[in-house]
């Protein structure tokens, strides 16, 4: 009885603290360029690029930072997970997404929003020392949002289909 009368009144005090906080002042980030992916904000599957099949993956992409970033967590049905956060630089007046996987990977890339699409470039890395040239667009499509790329293991003079997918929103 001890025990829980002491771990209630530690709880009791820990969410008195988070309440008391002070509130994330979001008025830091309020140029139209950190808004500029709010179409991709939500909880998504992930389908072939006509919608069809079943879903291949889950994802949670979410405002961060009183709206200084985005987070995107990804977790695929085969047990690929990728945690990642996009931030628009003020200064290069660009995007750039660092991603992280559960595999070892790690993927930078830099770009910009042009017309509704968010295009990203730079390097991806697996844990075995292999890298490419990782291109990637985001635009909203329809009811979902779509995400595909295209890699190139030569500096970019040749290009290949790494992946397209369509996000909708989860059920």
């Amino acid at each position: 009885m001890r025990k829980l009368f002491l771990a209630l009144a530690i709880m009791s005090v820990a969410t008195k603290a988070l309440a008391d906080r002070p509130k994330t002042d979001s008025s830091k980030c309020t140029a139209p360029e950190y808004r500029q992916l709010d179409f991709w904000l939500g909880d998504w599957d992930t389908f072939e690029p006509d919608g069809s099949g079943p879903s291949q993956a889950r994802a949670h992409v979410d405002a961060v930072l009183g709206n200084c970033a985005v987070h995107e967590l990804y977790e695929q049905i085969d047990g690929l997970v990728g945690d990642s956060f996009l931030s628009y630089d003020g200064v290069k007046k660009m995007w750039q997404q660092t991603w992280p996987t559960n595999y070892g990977g790690l993927m930078v890339i830099w770009g910009t929003f042009k017309d509704g699409m968010l295009t990203l470039e730079g390097e991806a890395h697996t844990r075995d020392g292999k890298t490419w040239t990782q291109r990637m667009t985001w635009k909203a499509e329809g009811k979902g949002v779509r995400e595909s790329s295209v890699r190139s293991k030569d500096g970019g003079k040749t290009w290949e289909p790494a992946f397209d997918v369509l996000f909708l929103r989860h059920r």
